[in-house]
């Protein structure tokens, strides 16, 4: 049990453990400033800190957001930009922020304690004192270029998203639903019109209003030291006490003391444009107020409602509309925890003239459901699940129960008691599973069939789309005129003069004050490995596991990697070699894998329907899937998984048999999955960063690779194939699938993973003797695919190739470029290598100071590709990728060059966030089993690599990450030795073709439909003309971060989201 402090203003107000999670809960408040302090004490390397704050405002100035970035900017002992970041790389840590409509969260992430209790008073200080200049505002906010175009960090994520579908839909929404001077009524992440007027004054009484320690919830998450941090706290207090109003000052609390928002008098229905070429399909939206978030058993019926409406397949909303009447691609929901939860369900890909039709269909389900006999035992399967659901995702959450604490101090009393009702047990699950179905159809009722609603129909425009951007056009042109050259250099020379003040370099023994951190304060999740059949292959172990692992059964020569764990739940995955299905059917997969869970089995001689499938199989599992494997290092196997309670394993092992030997090829299926997919297409091809991948891998993976056939531009042709043959021949495509199951699906294919307390398992080994049983287990296993082995000659040899894509859809621009890099972690250069991409990409390292400081691109980042034996180096969102490009070109030759210096305090850092990025990837007990299968079964490493290439590591020399710039970095930046993609807006083509051929590139401007490919399904004339544009106009990329490609060298991420 933690140390607690017994002298301290800050007083206990709970203290409890969760009846399912072996976690402690404390809540402390200070007495002195009001302060509140929710620790959750939990094991593992990592500590998360979610520093919120309640923020209300009644306007669309964006002042929120703007504090979200400003307060990076210095504070009042640390006056410099960016030593806050540098600070927190040195200590282990990563920082960021988020705005929602309701409060603004900071972020501390860190590999143990001890730097995250270094970093915390420093980067609290940046929160509730920062310097908030006006040279910061004028640069992070909104300014006017030397060109006569508006700029700034917050203004141009604003412009990527204000006009798109979404933001245009909800903030209609909004308007709605609240009443003027209601806060959620209102845009908190600005808008461009508002921004372009906020002044740095009224950011300042934004921050003076809202910043008070008594509307502060420090939430933390990991080993803490409580008599520690209630130190740093108390101490922290003092220095700031001044700085801020007296704390006995009256306060109103944002939302609690505010007026609340009525409840809707009437429904509406609302059509809402948004711009896009393809008029042929539009969106839906239909919003009610559910019950009040501090109802527990009201929120807790409302999930389980949910669920049972449109929670999969099965559900009545998702099987109507969707899988039966096909009127939409999908039903989603979601809600907002609000002082009344705001329901929301989206229909997406609706056919525009049936967007009245099919919200009103929608409505006709709700009603029919309040009042016709409820499935009563798929409810109630619903309640078990999702109390299973919950415990599972308690485990695997490296910040388990944050967002409940968020939302308590948001709009709960004080004192942590409602808290305390919602975390301390799950007996509202017990009371639900009561209820008589009567009850259920009134809360049917009285939340959505007979409630007043909003309801937004986002209707596609092509006008709206030309008209937006020529108004925009029209204004800066106007902005420049009335500027004049006289004003326009005065704008050059006010952004310069700011940027000069903010770019003040950093004392160096600022940072020198500060050490890095011991990582005795970092605890990682220890494993046990056992082996079973083949597997033993891979060596032979000694431990208590092993024993009882070889006593079950040690004849059954399936291939059984066994990760021991402290949990309630086995995760059990198939990985499935693909090298024996023949390559033209490879594109076919994806139809297969988005079926396997959801298609007609046989059992016992009888069809069993997918609907009565899924229900069976949810009542069994926490969760199921199948995808690629990058989630585990491999994106060329496949890996179908499934959680379930331990005491279920066997029945897992079962499921596996039915889904893979007794699925039914249903041709009602199969069509409707190839529309639904095909009907995701036009969406896939709008994104700039999405297509720049699918090119990249169009021309950097042969044909056999997975990778490739599974991408858009491949699905984008071979679906329309599949469709005309459905039609025309359908049994060429059952036979088909049949044919892959064959080719598949055999005993030389498979490797088993699990992830359980093994020691709970009953017969761990011989529970698979069913699942291969009338197998031919006499062949040999066949070796797991290599990334290598699968890529093109254009990757072997890269150098000079260079394709310019133009996307209407897009208004910036995006490039990746991919070289030849260390093929195996075991190369000697991998840890240099480590050691100079983590110096290059810090935050306020040398990339993000050169290219995003200078407004060249929204972020860079580098990626080593060893299962390809690649190294790439991407530019997000840029409004030129050219110049973002030669930057970091410049950047890198400087240190190559010797032009510029190293500075150790930085390297420090770099190898800090190495120990960081280990941390990221072993967070929790499941994350820290796959990375020790990802270790010896994928990359056959020892178990102790992390250790080992830790030491190596911390020993790399300067001139050693000298050559590996030149020899691996610089040529990924270098024509002759760099391969090229870039996505752009059509009117940047002309420019960034010239700049990259003046660099070496031999560039060529080709659409993405030339990339497109069908693997020989043939398209019948006509077909491949349908929603063939490269893009339809709209809005810019969506706000994210930079992106990082399939096959990174540990498997902690890759396209395909999936666990062990």
């Amino acid at each position: 049990m933690p140390s607690i402090v017994s002298k301290s203003s800050f007083k206990t107000l709970q203290r409890f453990v969760p009846d399912y999670a072996p976690y402690t809960i404390t809540k402390y408040e200070s007495e002195r400033t009001g302060m509140s302090v929710v620790v959750v004490d939990r094991q593992g390397p990592k500590v998360n800190g979610f520093f919120t704050l309640a923020t209300e405002i009644h306007d669309d100035s964006g002042a929120p957001h703007t504090l979200e970035h400003l307060c990076f900017m210095g504070s009042k002992s640390y006056r410099y930009k960016g030593v806050l970041d540098k600070l927190a790389t040195r200590a282990y840590s990563t920082t960021n922020a988020w705005t929602a409509t309701d409060h603004t969260a900071y972020t501390l992430e860190t590999a143990g304690w001890e730097g995250f209790a270094q970093i915390l008073p420093i980067y609290l200080e940046h929160v509730m004192v920062p310097t908030l200049t006006d040279a910061g505002c004028y640069t992070e906010v909104h300014h006017v270029d030397g060109e006569g175009h508006d700029a700034g960090v917050v203004y141009s994520e604003m412009q990527g998203v204000q006009n798109t579908q979404g933001e245009l839909m909800d903030l209609r929404a909004k308007r709605l639903l609240y009443p003027e001077n209601v806060g959620f009524r209102y845009e908190t992440g600005g808008m461009m019109e508002q921004l372009r007027v906020l002044t740095a004054d009224r950011i300042r009484e934004f921050h003076r209003d809202m910043y008070q320690p008594k509307n502060l919830c420090l939430v933390i998450v990991g080993q803490v030291d409580h008599s520690n941090l209630l130190h740093i706290l108390e101490q922290f207090e003092d220095s700031i006490l001044n700085d801020i109003p007296p704390p006995d000052s009256p306060f109103k609390r944002p939302w609690v003391d505010s007026e609340p928002a009525p409840l809707l008098q009437r429904s509406v229905v609302e059509t809402v444009d948004f711009p896009e070429e393809d008029e042929s399909s539009g969106e839906i939206a239909v919003m009610f107020f559910g019950p009040s978030c501090n109802d527990l058993l009201g929120a807790s019926a409302l999930n389980i409602l949910l669920v049972y409406l449109a929670g999969s397949s099965a559900s009545i909303l998702e099987n109507t509309l969707v899988e039966k009447e096909q009127v939409a691609s999908a039903v989603y929901y979601s809600t907002e925890i609000r002082p009344n939860i705001l329901i929301q369900f989206s229909l997406s890909s609706v056919a525009t003239d049936r967007l009245e039709e099919v919200e009103k269909r929608f409505f006709e389900l709700l009603k029919a459901t309040a009042v016709n006999p409820l499935d009563m035992t798929y409810l109630k399967d619903c309640i078990t699940r999702e109390r299973r659901i919950i415990k599972n995702s308690i485990e695997t959450s490296s910040t388990p129960f944050s967002e409940s604490i968020i939302y308590d101090f948001l709009f709960a009393g004080r004192d942590g008691s409602r808290l305390k009702a919602e975390l301390s047990n799950m007996k509202e699950f017990e009371v639900l599973a009561s209820w008589p179905e009567a009850k259920w159809q009134s809360l049917i009722n009285s939340w959505m069939a007979d409630a007043n609603h909003v309801t937004i129909l986002g209707k596609p425009s092509a006008i709206l789309s030309k008209k937006l951007k020529s108004e925009e056009k029209a204004r800066v042109e106007e902005q420049k005129k009335k500027l004049g050259p006289k004003g326009l250099k005065e704008m050059e020379k006010r952004l310069a003069d700011a940027k000069a003040e903010n770019d003040r370099e950093i004392p160096k023994g600022l940072l020198e004050h500060f050490p890095v951190p011991s990582t005795k304060s970092i605890h990682f999740i220890e494993t046990i490995t056992a082996r079973s059949g083949a597997a033993k292959q891979l060596g032979r172990l000694d431990n208590n596991i092993q024993r009882l692992v070889d006593s079950d059964n040690t004849k059954l020569p399936l291939f059984i990697h066994f990760e021991h764990v402290q949990s309630n739940f086995a995760h059990v995955s198939l990985i499935i070699s693909t090298e024996s299905v023949p390559i033209p059917l490879r594109p076919l997969l994806t139809i297969y894998l988005e079926n396997m869970f959801t298609t007609p089995i046989e059992r016992n001689g009888k069809k069993i329907e997918f609907e009565q499938v899924i229900k069976e199989l949810e009542k069994d599992t926490v969760d199921y899937g199948i995808s690629l494997g990058g989630g585990i290092g491999n994106p060329e196997v496949l890996v179908m998984r499934l959680s379930v309670e331990v005491e279920k394993y066997a029945s897992a092992i079962q499921w596996f048999k039915e889904l893979i030997w007794n699925g039914i090829f249903d041709l009602e299926r199969i069509s409707s999955t190839t529309v639904r997919l095909l009907a995701d297409i036009p969406e896939a091809k709008r994104s700039g960063s999405s297509m720049l991948n699918s090119v990249e891998e169009m021309i950097h993976s042969a044909p056999a690779s997975m990778v490739r056939a599974r991408s858009t531009l491949v699905q984008a042709l071979y679906l329309k194939g599949v469709r005309h043959r459905l039609i025309n021949d359908p049994d060429a495509i059952i036979n088909q699938l049949t044919e892959i199951r064959h080719k598949l699906f055999q005993f030389s294919n498979f490797r088993v993973a699990v992830v359980a307390n093994i020691e709970r398992v009953a017969e761990p080994v011989l529970s698979w003797e069913s699942f291969t049983a009338g197998l031919d287990t006499s062949k040999p296993l066949h070796p797991l695919e290599k990334r290598l082995s699968r890529i093109s000659e254009a990757a072997r040899n890269p150098g000079r190739l260079a394709y310019i894509v133009p996307m209407p859809t897009i208004d910036s621009s995006f490039a990746l470029s991919f070289a030849k890099g260390p093929s195996s972690l075991k190369d000697p250069r991998i840890p240099a290598l480590m050691v100079a991409l983590s110096y290059l990409d810090a935050v306020e390292g040398p990339m993000w100071v050169a290219v995003r400081g200078t407004g060249l691109a929204y972020g860079t980042s580098f990626a080593r590709h060893t299962d390809s034996g690649q190294i790439s180096y991407s530019v997000y969102r840029s409004p030129n990728a050219f110049k973002a490009f030669q930057t970091g070109r410049a950047v890198v030759e400087g240190f190559v060059k010797g032009q510029t210096k190293f500075d150790a305090l930085a390297l420090e850092g770099a190898i800090s966030s190495i120990v960081l990025s280990i941390a990221n990837s072993e967070a929790t007990i499941g994350a820290a089993a796959q990375m020790s299968f990802i270790r010896q079964v994928i990359h056959e490493l020892p178990e102790d690599w992390n250790e080992r290439m830790l030491e190596k590591v911390r020993a790399v020399e300067m001139d050693e990450i000298r050559t590996v710039m030149k020899d691996i970095v610089l040529p990924v930046l270098t024509a002759a030795t760099a391969n090229l993609v870039v996505t752009c807006a059509p009117v940047m083509e002309g420019e960034l073709l010239a700049g990259f051929r003046d660099m070496g590139f031999t560039p060529e401007v080709r659409s993405l439909a030339s990339f497109q490919d069908d693997y020989g399904m043939g398209v019948p004339d006509g077909a491949d003309n349908e929603d063939e544009d490269d893009g339809m106009e709209g809005g810019d990329e969506e706000e994210g971060d930079v992106d990082e490609e399939e096959g990174d060298d540990e498997g902690d991420g890759g396209g395909d989201d999936n666990e062990l």
